[in-house]
């Protein structure tokens, strides 16, 4: 398989180059855990992420927790017979520990020494890498459940382990040669700056996109310490596809997280309005809505690029050309007219 080139850009000061596009996996990680996207064909996910690859996404960003281990199964069989030269970048994450008993209960936000290094372990057989290139601590230590994904932050239990020590075990696995660089997901600038004074934080992932605005001041914390900035759900979890209507969002099963999300609920009539804003700026440029969502998510000084989950090849067609399109003056004008007339999200309206 022959890849398409993509334009790449630093990530940080890691000494790797990504294209400002990465393929997500967590919408492939299947069904029968709590924050699944209902079934999925592994056959066609593993395709999906094949495209992705051939299309020039030199980089695939997943966790251990999604799918409880399959969504990192499913990226280590996508990629194992791929020639070296054309093998993306692995980033994973760590920190949150599910119930091997019952799938349906929370994972708990665990950073213990002992627990990481016995995550990092299974992450490397699951994937069948050598090393990681990118281990992210997924949320903060709280020793305590993920309340909601995406957003809360959760009880801290007085077992909680302190930020200091989990990112010193982390900056170890560094310094062993298990991982190439470490980041931070989910953490404050507060937390950033705990985190520094322990050791270099390489890069930050952030959730970030036209609905979801919160995480600027994080975005900017890693601009003015030359950190690389992945973010995830720029499309906010496929309501800026375009692609959806009340209509597919009271259809979608219950096994699927969003069914019963506000974004996909109390939210939802405002964010299709601004996915319905974005549709003249996709019309001029000819492409599509999903690709003005990211284009615009790219164009915030301080991103280095954004995460996009796809479940089939086709998917990823709908936005592999985000990169391309240059948003000019009156399209970024539009684009926060629509923000502020949908009331949608919060946050700064344009970079």
């Amino acid at each position: 398989m022959t890849a398409t080139h993509l334009p790449a850009v630093p990530l940080g000061g890691t000494g790797m180059d990504i294209t400002r596009l990465g393929f997500g996996s967590w919408a492939v990680s299947g069904t029968g855990w709590r924050f699944g996207w209902g079934a999925t064909d592994d056959a066609e996910s593993i395709a999906a992420i094949r495209h992705a690859v051939a299309s020039g996404v030199n980089w695939i960003d997943t966790a251990a927790a999604y799918g409880h281990g399959h969504a990192e199964e499913l990226v280590g069989k996508a990629i194992a017979d791929l020639p070296e030269a054309e093998r993306p970048y692995v980033f994973t994450k760590v920190g949150l520990v599910w119930d091997p008993a019952d799938s349906q209960v929370l994972p708990r936000r665990i950073m213990r020494p002992a627990s990481v290094r016995r995550e990092i372990e299974d992450s490397l057989r699951r994937l069948g890498v050598g090393h990681i290139d990118l281990y992210q601590v997924h949320w903060p230590d709280t020793g305590e459940s993920l309340e909601h994904v995406g957003e809360g932050t959760g009880a801290v239990s007085p077992n909680a382990t302190p930020l200091e020590e989990y990112w010193q075990v982390m900056a170890e696995l560094k310094a062993e040669g298990k991982v190439r660089a470490i980041g931070l997901s989910n953490h404050s600038p507060e937390r950033l700056d705990a985190a520094e004074r322990v050791a270099r934080v390489d890069v930050i992932q952030p959730p970030f996109s036209a609905i979801n605005r919160s995480a600027a001041a994080e975005v900017a914390w890693a601009r003015s310490h030359g950190t690389g900035v992945i973010v995830y759900s720029p499309l906010q979890s496929g309501l800026l596809t375009g692609a959806f209507s009340a209509e597919r969002v009271a259809s979608l099963p219950a096994d699927d997280w969003r069914s019963a999300h506000d974004d996909f609920t109390t939210r939802l009539a405002a964010n299709l309005d601004l996915a319905d804003g974005l549709r003249p700026v996709a019309e001029r440029h000819g492409v599509t809505v999903a690709e003005v969502a990211l284009a615009w998510v790219l164009a915030w000084p301080g991103i280095t690029g954004a995460i996009v989950g796809a479940r089939t090849s086709a998917q990823v067609d709908g936005w592999i050309g985000a990169d391309a399109v240059s948003l000019a003056q009156a399209d970024l004008d539009e684009i926060t007219a629509a923000i502020t007339a949908s009331g949608a999200g919060a946050g700064p309206s344009r970079p």
